[in-house]
């Protein structure tokens, strides 16, 4: 009822609720990591596992959260289009800058499993979006008029992909300790387990709230001027939501570790796809929308650059031309994306 009363104040009001959005979904996920970390620390829990596990749900709270509210809320273009245009921006925005400032090199790992892995989550995205459900998925009704879109059997197979990637990833960081690195684990040795836990519950109290702000200021402001929930998912929303990837890709580059940037973000990819996307499709089905295959093929396509780039040099890295490569196609893709809503 609050952020409706304030919401009729103009859309200034909810452009400045979004940010506070933002804010409060960041800084939750900091919170919810640290405490969480710190409470795995005290079970003997290796820094390798955290950063697997832990932290790297924690980078995609931010993603996960807005999509529960959207879902809750029936605002499903928004779910669909805060993933893609997270995934978009993660790869054509953040990889594309993040190289132009250092060239991004990459990891075995990288090369033969997490980015062939994301290229399959972009395409299986777009198969199920641009066929009609071959198990008779109840859909509700979507801006394409027919019933395509992400069903609940399609869903669960996200989510089969999810276990998939987690159980491999498990397996090769067992294999191969000093190969496989998580995201970077707080450093959370003196933590108390009580401000552990208010951490914790801090953390989970900024990321709904946040949430909240977030999808409702964007669905309000998409009425007022006058574009659709996939505009301002695919822009606004799915650009703050990335924050957590940007800062630390950004922090990788400037300490010339750009092979953490590209881990970070393709692993970023991968959870948004199959563990956030299948998890709301399993919630609610989630119908397509007018441009989603476009969206789609985008996802799907930026991984395959980003795949042929690594590919194709004995560096086995995303060249600085290349970054500049990304920051065009994304450049283009989004020009022509808002002249064809």
């Amino acid at each position: 009822m609050i952020i409706e009363h304030l919401l009729n104040y103009g859309w200034w009001v909810g452009a400045l609720l979004i940010i506070a959005g933002f804010v409060a979904l960041v800084k939750g996920a900091d919170w919810l990591v640290d405490g969480a970390s710190a409470i795995a620390k005290r079970f003997g829990i290796s820094d390798l596992a955290i950063g697997l596990t832990v932290v790297a749900f924690g980078t995609s709270m931010p993603e996960f959260v807005v999509n529960m509210v959207s879902v809750a809320e029936g605002s499903t273009d928004l779910a669909i289009t805060n993933i893609l245009g997270s995934n978009i921006i993660n790869t054509f925005v953040i990889l594309g800058l993040t190289a132009v400032v250092y060239p991004i090199a990459s990891q075995k790992r990288s090369r033969d499993f997490d980015i062939p892995l994301s290229i399959i989550a972009g395409v299986l995205v777009f198969a199920f979006v641009a066929v009609r459900s071959p198990w008779g998925d109840v859909m509700p009704a979507g801006d394409c008029g027919d019933d395509r879109g992400i069903g609940r059997v399609g869903g669960i197979v996200l989510l089969a992909m999810f276990v998939y990637f987690l159980y491999n990833t498990f397996r090769h960081a067992k294999d191969h300790p000093g190969e496989v690195q998580g995201e970077d684990v707080p450093s959370t040795k003196a933590m108390s387990a009580g401000r552990a836990v208010v951490l914790i519950l801090a953390g989970l109290a900024g990321l709904v709230i946040g949430g909240e702000l977030i999808v409702k200021s964007a669905v309000d402001l998409a009425t007022r001027i006058g574009v659709s929930e996939a505009v301002i998912g695919l822009t606004v929303v799915a650009l703050g939501t990335s924050l957590p990837e940007l800062a630390t890709s950004v922090i990788a580059a400037t300490k010339k570790n750009c092979d953490i940037a590209l881990g970070n973000v393709v692993g970023s990819n991968i959870f948004n796809v199959f563990f956030i996307l299948g998890t709301s499709a399993v919630i609610h089905p989630l119908p397509a929308y007018q441009g989603i295959e476009l969206d789609a093929w985008a996802a799907a396509v930026g991984s395959l650059l980003v795949w042929l780039f690594v590919k194709s040099n004995q560096e086995r890295q995303i060249k600085r031309w290349e970054g500049g490569i990304l920051l065009l196609a994304y450049a283009g893709y989004l020009t022509y994306r808002l002249l064809n809503v």
